[in-house]
């Protein structure tokens, strides 16, 4: 599998002359991929503020493994300390850049710059794994400006953020872009600006104090900070993703400062971005069938102009369609009833995608062959017979004696237990008491009269 949920697989074969019925030359599979642990591998340069932050929060994730290296002593670093008396261990730079750096999901740089710990061709390696469907997060320091900038390294070939030697050290608060508003990693974000809102409205988030200056290159800015320069900037490498903060304060939100931030929601959207999540693709058609209808929803960072229809091909090969109307900022959604069971495809542009809907193969017109297979073992089981019926004669239907047997050639036997279970008792008068009361009197009445004359 190749993508994470459910993904409906449809087999068939070519229709013959003369078949009973072609519904079951094809059958419907849906297969749930799902993703057993993530591996993180996080790179601190240097010891700082936010680094417990990037802990803390993929560490409580029990379904991240995290493997988590700090660089507290660099190589050019020489204080005649002897090494037999450091309580440091190496940083084991070939096992996880060129032994085992495929097994990692994610890669974080965490206010990382070059310090003669990580060779220029342990950097080649990680744009090789980012072409090949890894996933880079890179949340640049202030060293990010200097002359040992990621950027002067291998990976500045997919930075999508170029530093101007400059860092700015000021108060502002993160703001989306109109593609950030679109954008399901920053959409919608808690105490975020409201879809379709006008320019004023700004985002409820605690401001941070310092920001890199930096250029875009290529990719998607979705935040912005300082002056309007770009703050958080994704984009698609080959098979593989970048995002890149140009700011290392977003500790901030996580410590509540002036009311803090969805830090905790971003990142998560962040990563789970990063490993191609289908739930957060910028670009995509899904289809859903609840309450007995098939839902549409399209997501698109493209401006959409309305009368946007998705076509629909029913289980019979019929054609239908659905308009999509806009649902919020990137967002469009429809419906169509649902008027059979199988397999629907929906298709709009050069997007496409199934969606099953009722059982997937049924067992009516799995074997459409007659046969008395299914039956023989209860039949067996119960001293019963199995008859076929024809147009040139009819079963007989006895009654038989619990000894006797209960089938012959053309007669079919049902046996007289007589056995029965008591499983209740109630007593129920026939007629009330006082009824009886009265007519007893009107007989003794009538009767008495009667003797006097």
């Amino acid at each position: 599998m190749e993508r994470r949920g459910i993904s409906v697989v449809e087999m068939r074969v070519p229709d013959l002359p003369d078949e009973l019925s072609v519904r079951n030359n094809r059958a419907l599979a849906a297969i749930n991929g799902v993703r057993d642990r993530l591996r993180v591998l996080l790179i601190s340069g240097e010891p700082h503020p936010g680094e417990r932050t990037w802990r803390n929060l993929l560490k409580s994730d029990p379904s991240v493994d995290l493997v988590h290296f700090t660089i507290l002593r660099p190589p050019e670093k020489q204080d005649g300390t002897p090494i037999n008396e450091l309580s440091l261990i190496a940083f084991p730079t070939r096992e996880l850049f060129e032994v085992k750096l495929r097994d990692f999901d994610l890669i974080v740089f965490d206010n990382y710059r070059r310090r003669g710990v990580l060779p220029s061709v342990y950097l080649a390696n990680v744009v090789d794994y980012i072409h090949e469907g890894g996933a880079l997060l890179d949340a640049a320091g202030p060293g990010f400006a200097g002359p040992f900038s990621l950027f002067r390294s291998p990976l500045g070939e997919i930075l999508p953020l170029e530093p101007l030697d400059n860092v700015s050290e000021g108060v502002f608060r993160p703001m989306l872009t109109d593609r950030g508003r679109r954008h399901p990693v920053t959409a919608s974000l808690p105490d975020g600006p409201h879809s379709f809102a006008g320019p004023d409205d700004e985002p409820r988030w605690g401001r941070w104090l310092r920001q890199v200056d930096v250029a875009s290159r290529s990719g998607d800015v979705v935040m912005t900070g300082i002056e309007d320069q770009p703050l958080l900037s994704l984009d698609r490498v080959g098979d593989g993703r970048v995002a890149q903060i140009s700011s290392d304060h977003i500790w901030l939100w996580a410590r509540g400062y002036e009311g803090g931030g969805p830090y905790t929601e971003l990142m998560r959207r962040l990563s789970h971005w990063l490993m191609q999540e289908p739930e957060l693709e910028e670009e995509d058609l899904t289809a859903e069938v609840r309450n007995d209808r098939l839902e549409v929803r399209l997501r698109t960072l493209s401006e959409i102009e309305e009368g946007l229809v998705a076509d629909i091909e029913q289980p019979d090969g019929s054609s239908a369609q659905t308009a999509l109307e806009p649902l919020s900022d990137g967002v469009f959604s429809g419906s169509l009833p649902l008027t059979q069971n199988g397999l629907y495809e929906v298709t709009l542009g050069d997007r496409s995608v199934r969606v099953a809907a009722g059982s997937l193969n049924s067992r009516e017109t799995a074997d459409l062959s007659a046969t008395a297979l299914r039956l023989a073992n209860p039949v067996a089981a119960t001293d019963g017979g199995l008859f076929w019926h024809n147009a040139n004669g009819s079963i007989a239907v006895r009654r038989t004696a619990p000894d006797r047997p209960a089938s012959g050639d053309d007669w079919a036997g049902f046996r007289r237990n007589g056995d029965y279970t008591v499983v209740g008792l109630d007593s129920v008068p026939m007629l009330p008491g006082w009824f009886l009361l009265i007519l007893a009197a009107a007989m003794l009445a009538f009767a008495w009269r009667r003797e006097a004359q």
